[in-house]
């Protein structure tokens, strides 16, 4: 094996004792180990071999980091090792200082801050050094590297050289171009990372001097290896040339520069180019007036005439366009320029040319991406924006096509023009349907028998789209009617029997046609009598394709079950009470498959979740009213037995799945569920303290709060352990923040079932809820969507879980260990209303919730109300103002207000 290889002095590094990751270098001499034997090895097609060598460096990291990292830059920079391991040890390195998950991130981040700084200026000096590798993947590698250690160190004010000394090597006389395109590699990946960083690192005139040289060499003059690296490293740097775009003689001369690029005779440049132009689109919409002429006409050349991935990047500048102009007419109406409206009697009729251009056999790929799928994304997109301006230029060549049938190729005309109906649903109002709709509803229901499966593919997913934008109650007159509904049913039915592909999109306008019905009135619906049947249809469609490697048809079917089963009215309720009895031996089949590999580990654990989220639908709806609850009752050992045996798999997303049908569970047993503790709560203790599958861990908090619900104070005895995990997620870096909030909810959940005996979790409570708060109000000064999303969530926790504390206790627990808190309370909720002053539209959720709050310590505590008065800051009177102006949230926080009216009054 490859182990048996590698060096004597290797193997002893390997055994030498260390302390991990946090290990600083030691004062003594570094081991240069020569890992040449284990990097080759990675790269081997035998799996034995490469799995060995992987477990080896694995090993080596661990056992002694600062000999790891010297021994890799050694490698990187060693001219006379083979390049294949230069590269690997290249990667490796870039391995050991970034990864995917934030806190593995820091960790790796933390170790290389930890090593002695001879040891980082040596590995800086060695990735420099490799710049001008003769081979181009071994420079590129290096400057990878470098970009990932600048992400460190420049925030920290360290490598100061680095800027400098990648400018140096771009204007230094007689540079080869060897050093300056790994220099410019360097550059882009060093600026992108930077984009990453929440604080200002680059100083203007660093940014300056960068840009001009990444300019510069994106001269026609220059080799074309130096050109396209130049070009890439301006698309990562261009998000820093905010003041460069300003000033128009500087953004005339970078469009320019760009521009030209799109013509450059080396494909990958124009590719390059066309890559900047619509990251420039997404960056400075407002700049791009004065070049949306010379835009258009190299665009459309591009997709005329060019190679496909050049047509393809030149399309993908009018998508950037048409999502900047969506958000603006969400948004900022005003500073949109409408560049796609004008564009589309010219644009639209070379994207509808373009649906013509099919692959064969496309539609059995997902994943196929040509300028057929392209330029139905673009007039998708376009139809989003223009609305009902975009109808009468696609209506014609729709009319034209979607019947033809001359000669064999004319499938490829029927499936674009029926491909282009279903994309531009989307966007213009229903009304500019109405004469057409009842028209194309028929003809799509013949053409889904069409000889050509890419047809009958594409009439299916149109179908769906029809059934989504317009099949609503709202919508006059219906395009689905009693009359109608009959045959639409009977086609889709017919049509999950055919090819996979095909039937995965039935299962779609399944789906799409359920949930139009889903708020029908009376106790009835018209899919109510065939209701029975379409279930039975979906279940076998699903047990046809069990067994198939792809199971998106199986998937799609469970789907389209679930929503039938979420739009069934009354009358068909006994129907989906029997679903119990089906979905209940499906899971218990799974257990019997013969499961000896991952891939058929993975493939059962797919199935098991999907029926378990059949299961919680199913149980979902029987608990949405009182007397239907009981016809779960008979199943309830049977569902629980069945969750139980889930939960000892091993599988994540399972466990997720069945924890949330427990939580359905809970509301259908109510009290009766407490028998079920002694047994489910060591898989809910499991699920809190998997926070690694954060994912499981939020659906277990989740379902903690459901338990506690519907158990009541017969969720005492688990307090305390309950209790201790939680208290421990909100102190672990680790535990994925998104977790947190709905932890601080689930606070208020317990406190009120549990009531006055919560006073013995208090002062911990207290003292999370403090910093939380603190938390909140500093994360307030950050406008980053993400920031701001994540910030509404921590609020909603925090106000949910004082609302908790404050029911719980009861006014004279509540008066006599919540009444210091009423100031800090006040001061968290001026802070939300203080935006609100700014002009900033509240989040509604945060609004309701802050004031139920008040209403909730208005109504609980005694003699709070001079506290409310005298209160220093009463920006929380803005978000009252909010709740009042509101119709929709004035009437979930109307006695809210009238307590705190009566308070302050």
């Amino acid at each position: 094996a490859a182990v048996k290889n590698l060096s004597a002095q290797e193997r002893q590094c390997s055994r030498s004792a260390g302390t991990g990751l946090a290990l600083a270098v030691m004062a003594a001499p570094v081991a240069i180990v020569d890992l040449t034997p284990a990097l080759l090895a990675t790269v081997q097609h035998d799996e034995a071999m490469r799995k060995a060598a992987e477990q080896h460096l694995a090993a080596l990291q661990t056992q002694n980091y600062p000999s790891f990292i010297a021994s890799l830059s050694t490698e990187l920079a060693n001219p006379s090792k083979p390049a294949t391991a230069r590269q690997a040890a290249g990667l490796a390195l870039k391995n050991v200082l970034d990864a995917k998950e934030d806190v593995r991130k820091r960790e790796l981040q933390a170790a290389w801050t930890q090593l002695d700084p001879v040891l980082r200026q040596h590995v800086r000096d060695a990735l420099l050094s490799t710049l001008g590798a003769d081979d181009q993947e071994v420079r590129h590698t290096s400057a990878m590297v470098v970009a990932k250690v600048a992400a460190v160190d420049l925030p920290r004010r360290e490598w100061p050289t680095l800027i400098q000394a990648l400018l140096s090597n771009m204007g230094a006389p007689g540079t080869g171009p060897a050093l300056r395109h790994g220099t410019l590699d360097a550059m882009g990946f060093v600026c992108e990372e930077m984009n990453a960083v929440q604080e200002v690192v680059l100083s203007t005139p660093e940014i300056n001097m960068i840009l001009t040289a990444v300019v510069l060499a994106m001269g026609p003059e220059e080799p074309d290896l130096t050109r396209l690296a130049a070009t890439i490293a301006l698309t990562n740097a261009i998000e820093f040339a905010q003041h460069n775009f300003e000033n128009d003689n500087e953004r005339n001369y970078l469009m320019q520069v760009v521009c030209q690029g799109t013509t450059c005779s080396d494909e990958r440049i124009r590719v390059a180019s066309f890559e900047c132009l619509h990251e420039i689109a997404a960056l400075y919409y407002s700049k791009l007036v004065p070049y949306m002429t010379q835009i258009y006409n190299i665009t459309v050349r591009a997709v005329k005439e060019d190679k496909e991935e050049v047509g393809l990047q030149a399309l993908e500048f009018w998508n950037t366009v048409a999502e900047e102009e969506y958000d603006l007419l969400d948004t900022d109406e005003a500073s949109c320029h409408h560049f796609m409206k004008a564009a589309a009697p010219h644009l639209v009729p070379i994207l509808l040319e373009l649906l013509t251009k099919q692959d064969e056999g496309q539609e059995d790929d997902d994943t196929a991406w040509n300028l057929s799928v392209a330029g139905g994304t673009c007039l998708g997109l376009a139809a989003r924006v223009v609305g009902n301006d975009i109808v009468p230029i696609v209506m014609p060549f729709i009319q034209a096509n979607i019947s033809k049938n001359t000669v064999p190729e004319d499938w490829r005309l029927r499936e674009a023009a029926t491909f282009a109906f279903g994309l531009i649903l989307d966007g213009p109002e229903p009304s500019c349907f109405t004469d057409t709709i009842k028209q194309a509803l028929g003809f799509l229901l013949q053409a889904i028998r069409d000889p050509h499966p890419h047809v009958k593919d594409t009439t299916a997913w149109t179908l769906g789209r029809m059934f989504e934008f317009l099949h609503d109650n709202s919508i006059e007159p219906p395009i689905i009617t009693r009359d109608t509904l009959p045959s639409i049913v009977s086609v889709l039915l017919e049509s999950l029997r055919d090819r996979p592909h095909i039937a995965y999109r039935v299962c779609c306008a399944i789906s799409q046609l359920a949930s139009g019905f889903r708020y029908s009135e009376g106790g009835t619906s018209p899919l109510s009598p065939f209701f029975k049947d379409a279930i039975a249809a979906l279940l076998q469609c699903a047990q046809r394709h069990a067994g198939h490697e792809n199971s998106n048809v199986q998937i799609s079917a469970f789907e389209a079950v679930n929503d039938l089963v979420r739009s069934a009215s009354r009358d068909t309720l006994d129907v989906v009470a029997q679903l119990i009895q089906v979905v209940l031996p499906e899971i218990r089949k799974t257990f019997e498959l013969g499961v000896q590999n991952d891939a058929q580990r993975d493939k059962q654990a797919e199935i098991q979740g999907q029926l378990c989220g059949v299961l919680q639908v199913i149980v979902q709806k029987l608990s949405e009213e009182e007397d239907t609850k009981a016809a779960v009752l008979p199943y309830a050992d049977n569902i629980m037995e069945t969750i139980l045996s889930i939960f000892s798999g091993r599988s994540a997303t399972v466990h997720e799945e069945a924890m949330l049908a427990v939580g359905s569970f809970t509301y259908a047993l109510g009290k009766q569920f407490s028998k079920y503790l002694v047994t489910f709560m060591p898989y809910l203790r499991t699920g809190l303290t998997n926070y690694q599958e954060w994912q499981v861990c939020l659906s277990t908090v989740g379902v903690l709060g459901d338990v506690c619900r519907n158990v009541e104070e017969l969720m005492l005895p688990y307090c305390d352990d309950v209790m201790s995990i939680l208290i421990t997620n909100l102190g672990r870096e680790d535990v994925h923040r998104t977790i947190k909030p709905q932890i601080l909810s689930s606070f208020g959940d317990i406190a009120l079932v549990i009531g006055d005996k919560f006073v013995k979790y208090l002062d911990a409570v207290l003292r999370v809820l403090r910093q939380a708060m603190s938390l909140s109000i500093e994360q307030a000064r950050n406008s980053e969507a993400d920031y701001v999303e994540y910030n509404n969530q921590l609020r909603v926790g925090i106000i949910e879980a004082y609302s908790g504390l404050i029911q719980g206790l009861g006014p004279i627990k509540a008066t006599q260990c919540l009444r210091g808190e009423v100031t800090s309370i006040l001061d968290f909720l001026s802070s939300i209303g203080n935006e609100i002053a700014g002009q900033t539209e509240p989040d509604e959720d945060v609004a309701k919730s802050a004031v139920n709050l008040l209403g909730d310590i208005c109504s609980c505590m005694h003699d709070i109300g001079s506290v409310l008065k005298e209160s220093p800051n009463k920006h929380w009177n803005n978000i009252l103002g909010v709740c009042r102006t509101s119709d929709s949230m004035h009437n979930e926080t109307e006695w809210a207000l009238q307590q705190i009216d009566q308070i302050m009054r």
